[in-house]
């Protein structure tokens, strides 16, 4: 066994976490979409799930060499819709990851990000950061909901997941 956490370990964690909040949140009173969770564009749930999935399309766009997405670019509403962009994005992802020989992942990517200015990282680093950057908000959605009484019916830990052995 190796000590390495794979890329395709955290495309199962996250796609599998990303997919039970679809359902969940399909499931739930609209109102839940209204509640707060941030402030500036991640203000509500919607908002801050809107944030997780245009921040995926971004980065994939970059990754691939492609235009960047804008934020209007990725419908926040109605709630298939913006999850159904996810699933496009992440075959996109995955197709590229699938084809990236370690040269591609090893290049140097300089790009505007919305909030930090200019940054630069190798592509096999922003592929890690978008993968992790769903998790980390995630997590926060979970605890918000659950201080407001929404508390999630499924155990987000990735011990509890498919996703590894």
């Amino acid at each position: 066994m190796t000590i390495a956490l794979t890329f395709r370990e955290l495309l199962d964690y996250t796609r599998a976490e990303t997919e039970h909040w679809h359902r969940w949140l399909a499931a739930q009173p609209p109102e839940v979409l209204d509640l707060p969770a941030g402030t500036g564009r991640t203000a509500t749930v919607r908002g801050l799930v809107h944030h997780i999935i245009v921040v995926e399309r971004r980065y994939t766009d970059r990754l691939r060499g492609e235009p960047v997405s804008n934020y209007a670019d990725v419908p926040s509403e109605p709630l298939d819709t913006m999850f159904a962009s996810f699933t496009d994005t992440r075959a996109r992802l995955e197709q590229w990851l699938q084809s990236a020989a370690d040269s591609d992942l090893a290049k140097v990517l300089e790009f505007q990000t919305l909030s930090a200015g200019t940054q630069s990282a190798s592509a096999r680093k922003v592929a890690v950061h978008l993968l992790l950057h769903g998790v980390r908000h995630w997590a926060q959605l979970a605890t918000t909901l659950r201080q407001q009484g929404h508390a999630t019916d499924w155990p987000h830990d990735i011990l509890m997941s498919d996703a590894l052995e």
